[in-house]
């Protein structure tokens, strides 16, 4: 048998635990990359609130704006009850964390409105301190040495001789150069005039542009019959040519308005999209070609019975064999 060793360790023991603290929590951060939620510690470790308020408060944050986020909905969520999370939704509130509000829509229907803040208005900002600047030594200005003037030199004093008397020379005709002319100004380029142009017929409007103008307008005022459907310049641009569809295919503008305003969803975010897919998917197909008009009835002009045909004249009957129906 192989010997025994008691003094041993029975296990190694974890690096994690020798290179922080022996007791209490250990962190082990990982960097998150995407998907992540910024919480401040003022929420994770509020004093007041219970643990399932600071949770839920972290989860409301975490998702998108426009979630619904009611009382039934979380309980449907979570496996507390709709009791525990009003209790939970209220605290947060009194903290400062949650705003629950019902807007009233020119429909009249009124419309749950919640706001989340990641930071309550009634925390005090953090007291930043800057460092202070470093000291710096003052600078000794030294005082400049005082320089005394040199003594002047006293030179033996020697005759001045006299200048020469200057020369003077028969002086020479000066000739002025000749003056420049002055320089002239080009003179502006003026630009031709433009032919008159006989004054052109106007153009027809074609049939397509009037369709668009009358599809614009009826894009325009669908938000008389529902003010969510307020569209841009350019939204009514884009889905013009989508109504003349409708208008070429003898759909009257009444029905078409209809069929774009009926059984409206609650919540209507991207009316835009909405109209574009109505108008796509709900295309009525062409209407079929009409029969054709019977032939008016006719008197025969020798029998007096009545037959159909374009032009008065004898039935076929009375009529020669070979000579055409009128």
């Amino acid at each position: 048998m192989a010997e025994q060793h008691p003094s041993a360790p029975s296990r190694a023991a974890s690096s994690v635990a020798t290179r922080t603290h022996r007791t209490g929590v250990v962190h082990v951060n990982s960097p998150h990359r995407h998907s992540y939620t910024v919480v401040g510690n003022h929420l994770a470790q509020h004093r007041e609130l219970s643990l399932g308020a600071i949770g839920l408060a972290v989860h409301i944050q975490s998702l998108r704006p426009g979630t619904r986020i009611s009382i039934r909905c979380l309980a449907q969520r979570f496996p507390e009850g709709e009791q525990r999370v009003a209790g939970y939704m209220r605290e947060l509130e009194e903290a400062g964390y949650l705003e629950r509000s019902v807007e009233r829509l020119p429909s009249g229907r009124l419309l749950p409105r919640t706001v989340s803040y990641n930071r309550p208005h009634s925390l005090p900002e953090p007291v930043r301190h800057e460092p202070a600047p470093p000291l710096r030594e003052p600078v000794r200005h030294e005082p400049a040495p005082v320089l005394e003037p040199p003594a002047p030199v006293v030179e033996p004093s020697a005759p001045v001789a006299e200048p020469p008397a200057p020369v003077v020379e028969p002086s020479a005709p000066v000739v002025e150069p000749p003056a420049a002319e002055p320089e002239r100004e080009p003179e502006p380029v003026r630009p031709a005039p433009e032919p008159v142009r006989p004054a052109a017929e106007p153009l027809p409007v074609p049939e397509a542009a009037g369709r668009l103008g009358e599809a614009a307008e009826l894009l325009v005022g669908l938000r008389r019959t529902d003010p969510r459907l307020l569209l841009s310049e350019r939204e009514v641009t884009r889905l013009a040519p989508a109504v003349v569809a409708w208008l070429e295919r003898d759909a009257e503008p009444g029905a078409v308005r209809r069929t774009l305003t009926a059984c409206l969803p609650p919540e209507l975010h991207h009316p835009a999209g909405l109209l574009a897919h109505r108008l796509t998917s709900l295309l009525p197909p062409p209407l079929p070609a009409a029969p054709p008009a019977p032939l008016p009835f006719q008197t025969c002009d020798a029998c007096d019975r009545a037959f159909r045909a374009t032009e008065p004249g004898r039935c076929g009957t009375c009529r020669p064999a070979g000579t055409p129906a009128p």
